[in-house]
């Protein structure tokens, strides 16, 4: 569990501009007419976080609308950053969120994808659970061994990883070169992100 006075930021990456899905993944809908970017959101904060940054570029301005009809205008809870060079790739988008985040003095980050819609708040509360929640943890969730997301990212490591943002680099490499605590989720989603066509 959260230990008391700490704060669990959520960074939800909704900023793409979608190419290979033929549009921003912020604004697709399920058949029935459940939004990707509200459901993402909700994952976030019924999963545990706190507060959650999200972070959005391509059509900027739809996306805070979307927002502000499913959520109230600001959505509780939440703060949105424009990445003006989202479109850069998803390191550009990182740095925006991340930058936003560390202002907020959290103990630990989650970092969430708008694009994965069967990752709900039960991922989020297991990643959360399964891991001490202080300054110097790194944790993932993994489906079936497969590590995805979303990424628990320990405050202490915050100032190093935005170091090493940059264009479409994301968190991989620094991951890659720690201790990463894998939280296996397979039973509960299958973590797959989504680019197929609207």
């Amino acid at each position: 569990m959260v230990p008391a006075g700490a704060a669990v930021v959520g960074v939800l990456l909704a900023a793409g501009a979608g190419r290979r899905a033929a549009g921003p993944k912020a604004l697709r809908h399920d058949p029935d007419g459940q939004s990707w970017l509200l459901r993402s959101l909700d994952a976030l904060t019924a999963g545990g976080c706190d507060e959650v940054v999200v972070v959005v570029g391509a059509h900027a301005a739809e996306v805070r609308r979307l927002l502000a009809a499913g959520h109230g205008s600001p959505p509780v809870g939440c703060r949105v950053v424009e990445a003006t060079d989202w479109a850069d790739g998803m390191g550009a988008s990182l740095r925006a969120g991340l930058g936003v985040a560390l202002t907020m003095r959290p103990a630990v980050v989650v970092v969430h994808l708008v694009d994965l819609p069967d990752v709900g708040p039960a991922v989020l509360r297991r990643l959360l659970q399964r891991v001490p929640l202080d300054a110097g943890v790194l944790a993932r969730a993994c489906y079936r061994t497969r590590p995805g997301h979303p990424v628990l990212l320990g405050a202490d490591h915050l100032p190093r990883l935005l170091e090493t943002l940059s264009g479409d680099r994301g968190a991989g490499a620094y991951l890659a070169s720690r201790p990463v605590v894998a939280v296996e989720c397979g039973d509960l989603a299958e973590g797959h992100d989504d680019d197929a066509p609207a």
